[in-house]
């Protein structure tokens, strides 16, 4: 899989022949929590329009630098080309098509050698200048193809000459520490790595202890080679001889299955505990359906209103058994009571309750459009229509005289309360589509999707006047910059108003009139008279007595159960941490979440949150991104009371402890725990945990609760030990102390955009560091906003990075002990390496986060591994 950096592009391809023989000559070195998987064979460069590739074939370079250096350079491929002239080619196309009067000038220069990134390619030109002694903006043919070959140069020296030029901006052939400070800064700047550029005197000084002993004052191009020496090479998950048979290995990457029956037996396979369910609920539905049908069938009112009252009937009694039904799946503490006492779990998919809930609102939807479309397009016109003759037997039903209009209709009991529950689950289940509900659709966005329709009807009607004066107006309307709001609390755009979780909060509890309406509304019938024909109360009895108990004990629970915040904590982008105290038998497992309620942002609203801390912990924990107007003012109204951080404190941007008298905590509520996928990690001896941005929360909490089964499982040992078992026997009572406890392995990846976000959990992180001496949990930190391995803009930090390592054993971006990769995970290859070391194993696959494109690429590629090798992934998502 390519992972390139969101927004810019790759410039570097790398050849597995040079890879597989720096390998090869490599002492291998494991660094513990941040072994990386082996590299890609081949790299694709998406930084550039034309992709093309180069052997590594040039011959030996004059300099014999060390085999660590030289495998550093084969990443210091400023741009890659094709076998023979193919790249140049295409160079040479553009070249024609870009230059004025046989000169290209800078800003063309990115654009004529394939570079997307124009800033970068701006840098390279002038470097590249610089090198060959050339002044101006512009340069003609035969300048370009001497920059392409340099650009392209295979050799130690002429990649290392042309770093060098890009960092000695003055050409003085030497780097100051200032020079080097301000490389560094322009670096951090490019990767977005604020604490980079704020330590970046500190980190210059630091690599100018390092490549200046004798205390010149500066550094020269032959220093560079200890500089870019990279220890990163020599880092191994396995051996060499496991690593070289990996990349030998066949490619393991999702593939079609072109086999028809083939498909259906995965689909089965996969899902065939959401396929049985959901084949019983359309049974249900369309074997009440039918029932209803017929027996309206077979009533004299066919005669008058033939099949539309059955339809009408049909599609009401479906609409009754799903209203009843809609409520089981959110009854949280039920379904968590059910997960954890019974094996239920192993035939119903409890995981899918949410997926479930919105499924049977279709249905209410497609129930409740048959049963008033029938009524108000058919039956009643039928029935306005029909002779005196005709209509007599039905005289006990709607009176005499006959209805005149449809205006009897609406006004009468059954229509108003038919019409009212209409528009209220409109309004809910519109509001609650996810464009909606998480606020993504603005005003402009729809404009702008009328103005291509628009411009195609006038072109193709040739209308001059009022559509195309419309089309323009649009086009002014969505073509200017969309000013973004002062206060994000308070969104300017009027869609974005009227749309957002609070109000799909507050139209979701309409629901209480709707069902109340319901009851109303199945009492008043037109057709039936007699009350114990009249099921609607005897579908929705059970399910909402269900449901008012569910709220009560929420309630109760949470006024019962009093919390007292011990600690706060105002992270960088936008977090808050919230320390709880523990209410007595407030019982939980790791990966379950809670709900929390703040009366000074709203009395009424309580929000999910993934339980962060472990349950051997004398504290509750949340951490809570603002991604909302709830959360963001929940933020604000601690930001007010915490005070700023004291010195040695710097990670938090403000803090707070309960033992300050000074301090006034806003009265928070707690409800929960409720069961969630993630708390199921202890049925598999193997778990892949994968996190995205704060959906680290719940991998969080299992990777404490694995440190501390770790610390009590060694201490039980130790106390064995003490008694005279000594190392050849466990005695029972404490080997059965941890009978849950089956977890052999965990790899943890957090992926995240900013580099602020690993200090969320950074004490974590030191501490598996220092516990995890077992190796058992396996840490992987992947920053997005910094290029990919061996792309120029990322070598110096990559280098600092191996620097501050092994001086201070410290990540320069993280902050931890837990060295962070760049760019995003190779999941194919973190797939295979897990298939590779636990053959014969079912590994559990926990996902948390956002963003469609890796929940589907994890989900598919533990499918594709389950059925290639003999190693089976189980994926699981985070839903709540």
């Amino acid at each position: 899989m390519h992972n390139p950096r969101p927004g810019g592009g790759d410039i570097v391809e790398m050849s597995s022949s040079a890879s597989a023989a720096g390998e090869a000559t490599q002492n291998e070195r494991v660094i513990p929590h941040s072994g990386s998987l082996s590299k890609s064979s081949a790299r694709k460069s998406a930084g550039l329009e034309e992709p093309v590739t180069t052997p590594l074939s040039a011959p030996p370079p004059r300099a014999s630098p060390s085999s660590a250096a030289m495998h550093a350079l084969n990443g210091l491929m400023f741009i890659s080309r094709a076998e023979g002239t193919v790249g140049w080619e295409a160079v040479e196309r553009r070249f024609h098509e870009l230059a004025e009067n046989g000169l290209l000038h800078r800003s063309k220069f990115g654009e004529c050698i394939g570079m997307k990134e124009v800033v970068f390619a701006g840098e390279l030109f002038d470097a590249l200048l610089r090198r060959s002694n050339i002044s101006g903006d512009n340069i003609d043919k035969a300048e370009l193809l001497k920059f392409w070959d340099q650009i392209t140069d295979t050799s130690f020296n002429g990649r290392l000459q042309t770093f060098f030029h890009m960092v000695d901006a003055d050409a003085d052939g030497r780097m100051s520490e200032e020079k080097v400070r301000q490389t560094i800064t322009q670096r951090a700047s490019e990767n977005k790595l604020s604490k980079i550029t704020e330590q970046a005197e500190e980190y210059a000084r630091l690599i100018m202890e390092e490549l200046d002993p004798d205390k010149l004052g500066y550094i020269e191009v032959r220093n560079l080679e200890r500089l870019l020496e990279d220890p990163s090479q020599l880092v191994s998950i396995g051996t060499a001889k496991d690593m070289r048979q990996m990349l030998r290995s066949q490619s393991l990457r999702p593939t079609p299955e072109p086999n028809p029956l083939r498909r259906t037996q995965y689909f089965l396979e996969d899902n065939w505990r959401r396929v049985w369910v959901v084949l019983l609920w359309l049974s249900i539905c369309v074997g009440l359906f039918a029932w209803k049908f017929a027996q309206y069938r077979r009533r004299y009112v066919f005669q008058v209103m033939g099949y539309c009252v059955c339809v009408a009937k049909g599609g009401a009694e479906t609409l009754k058994f799903n209203m009843a039904l809609i409520l089981l799946p959110v009854c949280r503490n039920t379904i968590t009571w059910i997960r954890n006492h019974t094996g239920v779990g192993r035939v119903v998919p409890f995981d899918d309750n949410i997926s479930f809930h919105m499924v049977v609102a279709a249905g209410i939807a497609v129930g409740a459009g048959l049963h008033v479309v029938s009524h108000l397009t058919c039956d009643f016109p039928r029935l306005l229509r029909a002779t005196d003759a005709a209509y007599a037997p039905l005289a006990q039903y709607f009176g005499v005289p006959r209805p005149r209009n449809y205006w009897w209709f609406v006004k009468g009991t059954e229509g108003w309360t038919g019409l009212a529950m209409l528009v209220l689950m409109a309004v809910a289940f519109t509001l609650a589509m996810p464009w909606f509900r998480r606020g993504e659709l603005a005003l402009t966005d729809l404009l702008k999707r009328l103005v291509g329709p628009l411009k195609r009807l006038t072109d193709t009607l040739k209308l001059t006047d009022p559509l195309k004066r419309l089309t323009g107006q649009l086009k002014r309307l969505t073509a200017g910059p969309r000013k973004r709001p002062t206060d994000p609390l308070k969104p300017t755009d009027p869609l974005k108003r009227l749309t957002g979780f609070n109000a799909f909060w507050y139209t979701h509890h309409c629901f209480v009139a709707v069902y109340a309406l319901l009851l109303v509304h199945g009492h008043y019938l037109y057709l039936t008279h007699k009350w114990y024909k009249k099921s609607t109360w005897m579908y929705l009895a059970v399910p909402m007595v269900l449901y008012a108990c569910e709220r009560l004990t929420r309630a109760l629970r949470s006024r019962v159960r009093a919390v007292r915040i011990r600690k706060v904590g105002v992270y960088p982008g936008d977090v808050l941490s919230l320390h709880f105290s523990k209410p007595p038998g407030f019982s939980y497992k790791s990966g379950q979440y809670m709900f929390v309620n703040c009366a000074d942002v709203s009395p009424f609203e309580w929000h999910p949150f993934c339980i962060t801390s472990a349950p051997q912990d004398e504290y509750l924990s949340v951490h809570i991104k603002k991604q909302g107007d709830w959360t963001g003012e929940l933020r604000n109204v601690f930001s007010r009371v915490c005070r700023p951080p004291t010195e040695g404190n710097s990670r938090l941007l403000r803090d707070g402890s309960a033992n300050s008298l000074s301090l006034r905590f806003p009265k928070v509520r707690i409800d929960g725990p409720y069961g969630a996928p993630a708390q199921d990690y202890k049925q598999y001896d193997v778990v892949l945990l994968v996190g995205q941005g704060i959906g680290a929360t719940p991998m969080i909490s299992i990777i404490k609760d694995i440190i501390n089964n770790m610390k009590q499982l060694d201490g039980d040992l130790e106390a064995d030990a003490g008694s005279g078992l000594g190392s050849g026997g466990v005695d029972a009572s404490s080997s059965s102390s941890l009978p849950s406890f089956r977890t052999q392995r965990a790899y943890f990846y957090w992926v995240t955009r900013e580099q602020g976000s690993f200090e969320w959990f950074h004490g974590i992180m030191d501490e598996v560091a220092e516990t995890d001496k077992k190796g058992i949990i396996e840490l992987h930190n992947h920053c997005t906003s910094v290029y990919k391995d061996g792309d120029l803009r990322s070598r110096v930090i990559a280098q600092l990075q191996m620097l501050n390592q092994a001086k201070h054993n410290i990540d320069v971006i993280s902050g931890t002990r837990v060295k962070t990769h760049f760019a995003r995970p190779d999941w194919p290859n973190v797939y295979k390496h897990i298939a590779e070391n636990h053959q014969n194993q079912r590994v559990g696959v926990f996902y948390c986060g956002g963003g469609p494109e890796p929940l589907k690429t994890l989900r598919e590629l533990a499918k594709d591994f389950s059925r290639k090798t003999n190693t089976k992934f189980e994926f699981h998502k985070e839903n709540f």
